[in-house]
């Protein structure tokens, strides 16, 4: 990759402002449409919510941000690129998600419907029938829930879909499950959206992750997930991009004349770089864009694998802790309406069961985040450490190092994460399908538009809103990727 270390940016046809996944998806995309590229990144290392470093001792990798990647490896625009030839590698644990419980048995979410639905007991027949057909349709599906809105292109998968989406988590939970397992199951994958279960359209994010753990598993980037926007950024570089670090854009003004300007960035950062240039309507509507809750994150460097007392959490990638959905319910709703929730509902991943490059031998790092208010600064470390203990007797003594990072310093390290809203904005019903205005992408300025997490398909790394957004930009400039425009 090369990088130009100067506040002066190099002229191009295309500037992409922000590298993380989307930013560079958009880069790639205009790339290969011919047009020269410069990547725009205000921090020193490329990669925004894709990136890994040593947070607490030497030689363990954590994720600093995300970290499990079911819709990346999906991802039907990742799956076009040779990522694999740049050095992208995908570990998939045995099994995608446990759930673990007070009685010392978890909920797995397994790698086929029918092992699943065998640990799921009289609810067996009911999740067979919700998730069996999807998981089965699961890349036609994902062509449809991945993509800005249009008349969907698989009707008869996306009618069967949306019929359960548009539920409630914790309304289609109960209406269809009996077991208090198999409905916290639910909403723990419910959770991801970060919204409370009783939000409407939570049953989707539940349905599409637990589809995708069935289809293609939740894996991780060997390496960390850095290693994913390295290996974006090498084939970047093969087509002739540039970068330039640790330069922030603080007004458009500061670009070099370019045909098109694509800004992984969110509504917050639009008003700040371009506002004079926005007409009030539209200004007005990005001021009303909402923001959802924080996450809290937490990385440990352990001297040994994690103690679950259920036997079955030591073959999952990602764990759910927060006990049934009743407590997940609360604490979520708490976050939501302003509140620190005094026992958490934490997603948790540990790589290194996996892929042994994480940590020295013989350690093991762990990461995870919770639910907090918007913008909270309050220390949730001992809740965090608290909750896992619950399920892990003896967790807190195999703890070498830990480290921790509160919404308002996610903010300071990102500014894209306003308030430590790792989704770019809240997937509620008003900003779900038009986010974060009707014109999606577009902006009134010629030549500008959005491709952050902020627009549709929205939060995930898959870079999907990135590669919608370049598709709108090279119609208007009258270009097609030369192997077919449109072609997701």
């Amino acid at each position: 990759m090369k990088i130009v270390k100067a506040a002066e940016i190099p002229d191009a046809e295309v500037v992409v402002i922000g590298s993380g996944p989307n930013g560079l998806s958009a880069a790639i995309t205009m790339a290969r449409a011919g047009c020269s590229v410069v990547v725009v990144e205000a921090a020193e290392q490329i990669g925004g919510g894709a990136r890994s470093g040593e947070a607490t001792l030497p030689g363990f990798q954590h994720d600093l941000c995300s970290a499990v990647y079911p819709l990346g490896i999906s991802s039907p625009f990742f799956r076009s690129l040779p990522l694999r030839e740049h050095g992208l590698e995908w570990v998939t644990p045995p099994a995608a998600v446990a759930h673990p419980f007070d009685d010392g048995t978890a909920a797995v979410l397994e790698g086929t419907v029918e092992q699943t639905a065998r640990g799921l007991g009289d609810d067996a027949r009911a999740y067979k029938r919700l998730v069996g057909p999807l998981a089965a349709e699961w890349q036609s599906l994902l062509d449809d829930v991945l993509a800005p809105p249009r008349i969907p292109r698989h009707w008869l998968n996306a009618l069967q879909f949306g019929s359960s989406a548009v539920w409630p988590a914790e309304t289609l939970a109960r209406a269809d499950f009996h077991s208090e397992k198999t409905r916290a199951l639910f909403a723990g994958n419910a959770g991801h959206s970060m919204l409370p279960p009783t939000k409407a359209f939570t049953s989707g994010f539940a349905l599409t992750l637990m589809a995708a753990g069935h289809a293609v598993g939740w894996p991780f980037a060997k390496g960390g997930a850095q290693k994913i926007t390295d290996a974006l950024a090498s084939y970047l570089r093969s087509l002739g991009g540039q970068f330039v670090t640790g330069t922030r854009v603080e007004s458009l003004d500061e670009l070099p004349p370019a045909k098109v300007v694509l800004a992984d960035i969110t509504p917050r950062q639009l008003l700040r770089i371009a506002g004079r240039r926005l007409p009030w309507m539209y200004r007005r509507s990005l001021r009303r864009y909402r923001y959802g809750m924080g996450a809290f994150k937490m990385d440990w460097a352990l001297d040994g694998p994690v103690p679950w007392r259920a036997e079955e959490c030591r073959r999952a990638g990602t764990l759910h802790i927060g006990g049934t959905l009743e407590e997940i319910a609360r604490a979520d709703t708490q976050a939501w309406r302003g509140r620190v929730p005094d026992k958490p509902f934490i997603i948790a991943a540990q790589p290194s069961l996996f892929d042994p490059s994480r940590a020295p031998r013989g350690r093991h790092v762990l990461w995870a985040y919770c639910h907090v208010p918007h913008g909270c600064t309050t220390d949730m470390s001992e809740r965090m450490e608290e909750q896992i203990e619950r399920f892990a007797p003896g967790f807190k003594e195999r703890i070498l190092a830990r480290s921790s990072i509160n919404p308002a310093q996610f903010e300071e390290r990102n500014s894209n994460l306003v308030g430590g809203d790792i989704q770019a904005g809240a997937p509620i019903v008003s900003q779900l399908f038009t986010r974060p205005t009707a014109a999606l992408y577009a902006t009134p300025v010629r030549g500008l538009y959005l491709c952050s997490a902020s627009t549709p398909p929205g939060g995930g790394v898959h870079g999907m809103c990135g590669y919608f957004a370049a598709q709108v930009a090279l119609k208007k400039m009258g270009k097609q990727l030369a192997d077919g425009d449109d072609r997701f």
